[in-house]
């Protein structure tokens, strides 16, 4: 068997997606204890997970479903969101090979998160049996993660439950302050999301916009902003 067909077994799919297996379950376990401490029950927490594997798309539904928002609001947060995965599949879409169907795309298409994206980038070519084990093994460990979560917080105390809520949001400053701090671009976009989240949160007439809405608003305004004031070069050109 030559080196290309032994990287594109179902097997070498599934090793390699047993770190980020690991990896979704501790992430997914905050999510269903955030969930169900939101009012969603157990079972409502884990059909989200099978059904969406998108961590920051899933937290940002949870308080716009639990709070009464509409349809609208909660497909604009989604889009807005997720929709770097558009791109991470164009991307994606280059390296696959001639034994990936259109349905196997759309199934990719489904779980190709941060992390999938990432290895299977890595990859010189990705083929059919190796995507379906690499997303076999991360789909499983959100979906599972998310249901020990879930019944842990239908079971536990609330003091235990409010303390292990704590981890979601350790969870996103773990993402987002090694950035801010390499970068000082990225560090000027999330100070203007998080004083337009405050502005939103704490000032009386902003206060009353929808959740979902005001995800979307400080989201598109800090990034819009970023994207002005400092501009990507392209490659090889000087800065000026």
């Amino acid at each position: 068997m030559s080196n290309r067909a032994e990287d594109n077994t179902f097997k070498k799919g599934i090793l390699d997606g047993i770190p980020i297996c690991l990896g979704y379950f501790s992430v997914a376990f905050a999510f269903g204890i955030f969930a169900v401490a939101n009012g969603l029950t157990a079972g409502e927490a884990v059909l989200i997970s099978m059904t969406n594997v998108t961590s920051a798309g899933q937290l940002a539904a949870v308080p716009i479903m639990v709070s009464g928002g509409t349809l609208f609001e909660l497909a604009s947060a989604q889009l807005v969101i997720n929709l770097r995965y558009a791109l991470m599949s164009i991307s994606l879409s280059q390296r696959l090979d001639g034994s990936v169907r259109l349905r196997d795309r759309l199934l990719i298409a489904f779980v190709n998160t941060d992390e999938v994206f990432a290895v299977a980038s890595s990859q010189q070519a990705v083929g059919r049996s190796y995507m379906w084990g690499l997303m076999l093994t991360p789909y499983l460990g959100w979906s599972a993660g998310t249901a020990v979560g879930a019944l842990a917080g239908s079971i536990l105390p609330p003091l235990v439950i409010s303390a292990l809520g704590v981890a979601i949001y350790g969870m996103f400053i773990a993402i987002v302050v090694p950035a801010a701090r390499a970068d000082k671009h990225v560090l000027f976009c999330v100070a203007v999301a998080v004083v337009l989240s405050c502005l939103f949160r704490f000032v009386p007439p902003l206060s009353a916009v929808p959740s979902g809405f005001v995800i979307i608003i400080c989201a598109v305004a800090a990034s819009a902003l970023a994207a002005l004031l400092f501009p990507v070069k392209p490659e090889g050109e000087v800065p000026s």
